[in-house]
């Protein structure tokens, strides 16, 4: 396929009987737009490569205007933007697949708009059913229900594609584990740190709590007053905080940056929300998922490991886009094993990076 293709189309979103009566006019994508570079570089000779953060398949698109040229792509696929002139359909191509045509993808303001509008009619329906309840009348709950509508778009994360740059062979600074409690992230992590003390570090945290007799301020923790804790939080200089049996504790984003200025990396095990903090060109993390061990249906009948795969499943379902690579811990050596491997291998491999990490 050559040349640009323009389309003359106007989306209308019908599945399962949906509407989208109430989505707003218009949604902007968040962030900063995609193709979007400093004024000194000329646009036409510079190539744009996004993130695929969401799967696609257009043999199930029913708003594609030509299934078949439509592009299918995964979350994590790598994709060479040809044309944006469309507003709803933009042209691509995967990276690194053999003869590799363009083809159709949806624009992010198609994609969020697609997102938004499922979300706000599912929204609907179960308010719809909750006003129900001995025959009252759905009249009654409008105002109710609009709010409601308001409050699902607020909080929605809509994620569609990243812009990326490929970048040489460098060293990440921190590596991030993610996965569910109890998948073994604490063994994985105290394991590397015990045989790579020349490598890998743990920021050490801060507590409000007292010292033990055995314990002393710098090793085992940061002894702080809470007033002090308080006052560092609403300076957003932690990472993550939180209070057990009346004691806060946290991460001071500081110890994190004496790790780097020791040459170390910094490993964490944190919730995925602190990846908003992390995902920076300060921290350059390289973000692994712990999944949780293969279960067979009706066979495996612990509970525990059935709540650990319902954990790991949802947290994969939402945060996939932020990964960089996903292992199965079914051995838990077998998955150090692979851990060093890949923290070997990104250091002497070329990567895609986000292109806020180098503009």
């Amino acid at each position: 396929m050559r040349g640009s293709i323009t389309f003359k189309i106007v989306p209308s979103y019908r599945t399962q009987g949906s509407s989208c009566e109430d989505l707003p006019s218009s949604i902007q994508p968040k962030g900063r737009q995609i193709g979007s570079r400093p004024a000194v570089v000329d646009q036409m000779s510079v190539k744009i490569y996004v993130k695929a953060q969401f799967e696609y398949d257009p043999s199930k698109d029913e708003l594609i205007p030509c299934k078949e040229a439509g592009i299918h792509f995964r979350v994590g696929d790598i994709i060479q933007i040809i044309s944006k002139d469309d507003h709803n359909w933009w042209q691509g191509k995967l990276e690194n697949t053999k003869n590799g045509t363009a083809g159709l993808i949806p624009s992010p303001e198609l994609q969020e708009w697609r997102v938004a509008c499922m979300a706000m009619e599912k929204t609907k329906q179960e308010q719809q059913a909750s006003c129900t309840w001995f025959g009252k009348k759905k009249k009654q709950y409008k105002d109710k229900y609009l709010a409601k509508h308001n409050a699902v778009f607020d909080q929605l994360d809509l994620v569609t594609y990243e812009e990326v740059v490929k970048l040489p062979a460098f060293r990440r600074k921190t590596l991030v584990l993610l996965g569910a409690h109890g998948v073994g992230r604490r063994h994985i992590k105290n394991t590397l740190i015990t045989k790579h003390p020349d490598r890998f570090a743990y920021p050490i945290p801060h507590t409000t709590r007292p010292p033990k007799k055995d314990e002393e301020n710098w090793k085992n923790y940061y002894f702080v007053s809470h007033e002090q804790m308080m006052q560092d939080i609403s300076n957003n200089e932690y990472l993550e905080y939180g209070s057990h049996e009346d004691a806060m504790y946290g991460t001071r984003l500081e110890t994190i940056r004496k790790i780097h200025q020791q040459g170390l990396v910094a490993i964490l095990d944190v919730e995925p929300q602190a990846l908003k903090v992390l995902r920076t060109a300060e921290f350059v993390p390289y973000v692994i998922f712990i999944a949780a061990p293969t279960i067979t249906p009706g066979i495996t009948e612990d509970e525990s490991l059935q709540r650990l795969q319902r954990e790991s499943e949802i947290l994969q379902k939402t945060y996939a886009h932020c990964f960089d690579m996903t292992i199965i811990n079914n051995e838990i050596d077998e998955t150090i094993r692979h851990l060093e491997e890949a923290m070997d291998q990104v250091c002497t491999s070329s990567q895609w990076v986000p292109v806020s990490w180098v503009y």
